[in-house]
Order: C-alpha cells, then structure tokens, then sequence
C-alpha cells in the first residue's frame, strides 16, 4: 500500500518512531507573495522565529486535494480521506530547523475541521472548495463557512517539470520537512517525509481573494510575486511533539 520515500535530501532527520499518517498532497498551485515582516508578525506565536530568503518574508496560498488520508496501516475512506483545502502558510524556524507555519487551513471536511485543531492545534476552518484540472489549466475555487471568505480563480501551468536548484527561492519555498504549531499553551512541531518537489511554473489569474486579504498583510492579493504548480507528492506525517525551548 506504500510508496518509498527518499531520505537523501532530508536537512534532518525524521523521529525514531513510526510515522502517524499517510496522505498524498496533489494538483497543488503556489501562489507565493513576499511580505512585510512586520505585518507578519503578529500571525506569529511566540518562540518562533520567521524564515527568510535573501532578507524577504514570504506567504503562500496553496490550494491542492488532500487525497487519502489516513493513519498507517489503515486503507482510506470514501467521503472522508480524500478532500479539497486551501491553505495560507508563511515560512519559520525553530533550533535551527526550518518548517511551515499555517496561518489558516480551510477545508471542504467537517472531521479534518473538528479534529485537527484539538489533536495538532492546526486551524482549520470549514469551507466549501472545488478544484478542477484540465490539461494544464489548475481552477480552484472556495469559500469559508463562517464569514465567506473566498479564493477563486486559475493558474496554467507553462515551461518543463523541474526541481529546486540549491539555493533557489523555489528550495526555500518547497523543500520544507516540519510544520510548527501552537496547541494547549506550548509550541509543537509535527515532522512530514516526502521525495523533493517536481514542480512547473505558472501564470494565475485570480478574480476573488478575501480569503488571502483578510489577514491583512499588505499585498496585493490578486497579484503574487511567484506562482508555481505541481501534481504532488506522497506524504508521511508525524504526530506533533513538543519544541525544545
């Protein structure tokens, strides 16, 4: 049922345990701005540290499928391990390792939506969302539940697959193996193990995006500064473990 996972390209190494779950990450467009550090940083919890590139900030709005998820050993369930999520992440680095911090999730699955804030501390949010793949056009669209915030639009993917180059804005972006997290007053960390990242680049139009500007980051939300698309990846996910202060 499993697939190998590389562990060359690993910047450290995963826990000596087993993994929590298995999920795939697919049909995903980045949508990466750079930010103002200061308006970041309040999304921020305390301890940690935001990760820069060259001296930039930067956010992404990522939408993509969640696509079998479900905890090792186990198969995955129709109607439930597979779903849409649109997520917006920045970038951040605790003892020297740097992961992803998630400043919303908003998913079409009320048992993600109700289970991952109390057993990870991740915020997601309920939301209706439609993705759609035609040839090499990615459409998403969404909308939250609780207060309509919405990301609609289209990203055609253009040029080869490719991978990061060392150094690259695209390796800082992507290649990322850890998640941070704030749940029940201490600050976690959860460990995810992928191969690196096939990626083209894109060009997006997007017509809606209150999704992104309810944050209030001060950019342009209907214009990123790097957009990119990739088919996706097979995933390993640790359970959250607390960070060393």
């Amino acid at each position: 049922m499993g697939q190998d996972i590389r562990h060359d390209h690993l910047p450290f190494p995963m826990p000596n345990r087993p993994h929590a779950l298995v999920q795939e990450w697919r049909n995903l467009t980045f949508l990466h701005w750079e930010v103002d550090i200061d308006k970041l940083r309040p999304h921020i919890p305390e301890g940690l540290e935001i990760d820069l590139f060259q001296g930039k900030a930067f956010v992404g709005t990522i939408p993509f499928v969640m696509k079998n998820v479900r905890p090792r050993l186990l198969p995955s369930v129709p109607g439930i391990s597979t779903f849409p999520e649109f997520n917006i992440r920045t970038y951040v680095k605790k003892n020297g390792k740097a992961g992803v911090l998630f400043i919303t999730l908003d998913a079409q699955s009320r048992i993600t939506c109700w289970h991952a804030p109390r057993t990870y501390g991740l915020p997601y949010r309920y939301a209706k969302c439609r993705l759609a793949v035609n040839d090499d056009v990615f459409s998403w669209k969404s909308r939250r539940s609780s207060d309509g915030a919405e990301l609609e639009g289209e990203c055609r993917a253009i040029g080869k697959e490719t991978q990061a180059a060392k150094g690259s804005i695209e390796e800082f972006l992507f290649e990322r193996y850890s998640l941070y997290t704030s749940h029940k007053g201490s600050l976690n960390m959860a460990y995810t193990q992928h191969n690196p990242w096939t990626y083209r680049e894109g060009e997006a139009t997007i017509t809606k995006n209150s999704l992104t500007e309810s944050y209030d980051l001060g950019i342009d939300v209907l214009q990123p500064d790097y957009t990119h698309v990739s088919e996706g990846v097979y995933v390993h996910t640790w359970s959250i473990q607390k960070v060393e202060v």
